[in-house]
């Protein structure tokens, strides 16, 4: 088994690509040891010690260190945890945890105007994030704000506000005439 790595616009954020699924569907994100108690794969990443975060994507694991530690004396044992988790036949999420499909419901006056913002956010927003090894999900839509939650290598990153406001808050006020502006919000 080789697991590649990338580098991801958060330097405290690593990705790791297995080659293979880590989630059918949804996304996970654990951001203490103890939320990772569902998820034997991120228990042992968490295990490693020096670890903030965890999150699983498709196909990707990205995991966030503290501040302290240099990703060359952390690395090689976070490879090592992964590679032996996959090999161990283990499942990535117990059976009875869940993972987030994605985005908040949202009932009310503005349901077709959240729909046009989940839908951009899907095609658009969200596969770019992916790719860095994070994920952004609709939170809520309150007198033209968008609320979004920001995960994994998005959580946290240094240019995460310059993505909100540059980035997504200019895409969905071209194609969305009532968004005003977009905030991130706490988990």
């Amino acid at each position: 088994m080789f697991i590649q790595t990338e580098s991801t616009p958060n330097p405290a954020t690593l990705k790791f690509l297995p080659g293979q699924t880590v989630l059918e569907a949804g996304t996970a994100d654990f951001t203490t040891q103890e939320a990772a108690a569902s998820s034997p794969l991120a228990a042992r990443i968490f295990a490693v010690g020096n670890v903030t975060g965890v999150f699983f994507g498709h196909d990707f694991v990205t995991v966030t260190k503290d501040e302290s530690t240099d990703w060359d004396h952390i690395k090689p044992a976070l490879l090592g945890a992964i590679m032996e988790h996959f090999q161990s036949g283990a499942p990535v999420m117990d059976g009875e945890a869940t993972t987030n499909a994605g985005h908040a419901a949202h009932d009310g006056p503005d349901s077709e105007i959240v729909e046009q913002i989940k839908e951009l956010l899907d095609t658009r927003v969200r596969p770019a994030v992916a790719q860095d090894g994070g994920d952004i999900t609709f939170h809520g839509f309150e007198k033209g704000v968008v609320y979004l939650h920001m995960q994994g290598a998005c959580a946290g990153c240094p240019s995460s506000t310059l993505t909100l406001k540059m980035g997504i808050e200019n895409l969905l006020r071209h194609y969305i005439p009532e968004v005003l502006e977009v905030r991130p919000v706490a988990a």
